[in-house]
């Protein structure tokens, strides 16, 4: 009880965030993160089940369009892997709520055809992998963290988002916070101009390219590298 209570109340705030009317029969519409939509699914049809007066349908787009969504007045609340700053939120000219929801991690994920080992890399040599200076598996970034790995002599093959999206603010942060080369060169954002790589719609679209690993990184955090939520 104590649950639907908490939904109820957060469906009242968002609706009066939003400044709409609440109809007859509410019926909220949001937008944005594809990271958390399975458990927001879950969440809005249990809820439903519950409490059949309120109706709540979540679509996808990615961070940044559901960012544009809900400035625009088009859906009623709107999901971001990246939190807005006073300044942004104020480009809404209304009041918004920003509520932490869910809990994540993004991590590289890799594709390296017949190297069963664990891969292991520093965060100097992710910096380098997607700054495009270190271009194959067996570069020396990468040996020196696998020593003894019999690494192919492959080219490295970025995937990368192409909307935008929190999943890649949250991924150029780390980036930019572990490389002042990456910092000046591309930044942190939701879209960045990525240095090398192939774009791919949607985690799920990155995650479709070909079957992925997780990768280790030596502090812990085909040929293809990606990241994805």
């Amino acid at each position: 009880m104590m649950r639907l209570t908490a939904m109820r109340i957060l469906t009242l705030a968002v609706l009066l965030a939003c400044g709409r009317a609440i109809p007859a029969q509410p019926v909220l519409v949001g937008a944005g993160a594809t990271f958390p939509q399975p458990i927001y699914d879950k969440w809005f049809q249990a809820f439903a089940e519950r409490q059949a007066e309120f109706k709540i349908r979540y679509e996808g787009g990615g961070s940044g369009a559901g960012i544009q969504r809900l400035r625009e007045g088009t859906v009623d609340f709107a999901a971001s892997d990246m939190p807005l700053d006073d300044a942004q939120l104020a480009q809404f000219g209304r009041p918004v709520l920003q509520l932490p929801s869910t809990l994540g991690a993004v991590v590289p994920i890799y594709h390296l055809e017949g190297f069963a080992q664990d891969l292991r890399l520093t965060p100097e040599a992710l910096a380098g992998i997607f700054l495009g200076r270190v271009r194959r598996w067996n570069d020396p970034a990468i040996q020196s963290a696998n020593r003894g790995a019999a690494l192919p002599d492959r080219p490295i093959q970025v995937v990368h988002r192409s909307d935008g999206s929190g999943t890649t603010f949250i991924w150029t942060d780390y980036l930019s916070k572990i490389s002042p080369e990456w910092k000046a060169k591309a930044g942190s954002g939701t879209s960045v101009a990525w240095p090398v790589g192939e774009g791919a719609d949607g985690n799920e679209g990155v995650a479709r390219r070909w079957p992925l690993r997780p990768m280790r990184s030596a502090t812990r955090n085909s040929s293809t590298l990606c990241s994805t939520g």
